[in-house]
C-alpha cells in the first residue's frame, strides 16, 4: 500500500477530517513508532500509528459479512433509509474509499451480505468471468414443477428486457414450495424473474444462503462478522 499523509490517512479511515487531523496533532494526541507526531505530512507506515493510545482501526482495509434483515436497503441515498450501512460503526461509514456492498440484495431479501473498502475486490466478485456461486432459498406461491429443474440448468431461460439468457442455473426442490436456486450471475432481482419467466410463480420470501464458500453459520440477522481480506472462501 503507497505511504500516505499522516492527515489523510486519518481522514481516510474515517476519524477526522484533514483540519481536525492537525488540531489532534497539536494536542498530542496522534503517535508514531512511540513518539508525539506534529507533522501532517509525515508519511509514516499505518501500523506504526497510535491514536491516544490505540492502534488504528483496519487501516489495511475492510470486509464483511453480514446477514441482512428484511426492510434494509443496499444503497448510500438516505431518501432509501434504513440502509444496510445503519448497522456499521459511524467511523466505518466515513472511510473512503468507502464501505459499500458487494452487489445488492433487495429490501425483500435477507441473508448473507458481503461489504468492503476494497474496490477490486467488489469488482473481482461481481465479474460474471469469475463466476462466483450465490446459494438462495425461494419460497414459492405454488408448488414447484419438476420441468423447473432441467429449465434453469439449460441456460435457455430468456428473462423480460434482457438480450441474453440467464446462465446454466442449480435449481434443488427442498419442499413442494421450497426451492435452494444456485446462480453464477447476477442480474436484477433475478432469482425472481426467473421463476415467473418460467412457470408464473412468484416468490413470496428470498433469502441468500452462501456466497462462495462463505455461508452464514450462526450469525443473528443484523449481525456481522470480519473476514480476512485474503479469505481462501473467496
Amino acid at each position: 500500500m503507497t505511504a500516505r499523509r499522516l492527515d489523510q490517512l486519518l481522514s481516510s479511515l474515517g476519524y477526522c477530517s484533514r483540519r481536525d487531523a492537525r488540531d489532534w496533532l497539536k494536542a498530542g494526541r496522534i503517535s508514531v513508532a512511540g513518539k508525539v507526531a506534529s507533522d501532517p505530512g509525515l508519511k509514516p507506515a499505518a501500523a506504526a500509528v497510535r491514536i491516544d493510545g490505540e492502534p488504528l482501526d483496519h487501516p489495511e482495509g475492510l470486509l464483511l459479512l453480514l446477514n441482512k434483515p428484511l426492510g434494509l436497503t443496499c444503497s448510500h441515498d438516505l431518501r432509501e433509509a434504513p440502509l444496510v450501512y445503519d448497522l456499521l460503526p459511524p467511523r466505518w461509514r466515513d472511510r473512503n474509499p468507502v464501505v459499500t456492498t458487494v452487489g445488492r440484495l433487495d429490501k425483500e431479501t435477507s441473508g448473507l451480505l458481503l461489504l468492503t473498502d476494497q474496490t477490486d475486490l467488489v469488482h473481482r466478485l461481481t465479474s460474471p468471468k469469475h463466476k462466483v456461486p450465490k446459494i438462495y432459498h425461494a419460497s414459492l406461491d405454488r408448488d414447484l414443477p419438476s420441468e423447473l429443474i432441467p429449465l434453469f440448468a439449460a441456460g435457455t431461460l430468456q428473462l423480460d428486457g434482457e438480450e441474453s439468457p440467464c446462465a446454466p442455473a442449480t435449481l434443488r426442490q427442498i419442499s413442494p414450495r421450497l426451492a435452494e436456486v444456485t446462480l453464477i450471475e447476477g442480474k436484477y432481482h433475478q432469482v425472481r424473474r426467473m421463476f415467473a419467466a418460467a412457470a408464473g410463480l412468484t416468490v413470496t420470501a428470498l433469502h441468500r444462503t452462501a456466497f462462495g464458500n462463505l455461508t452464514l453459520g450462526d450469525l443473528a440477522p443484523g449481525a456481522y462478522r470480519e473476514l480476512s481480506l485474503d479469505s481462501p472462501d473467496l
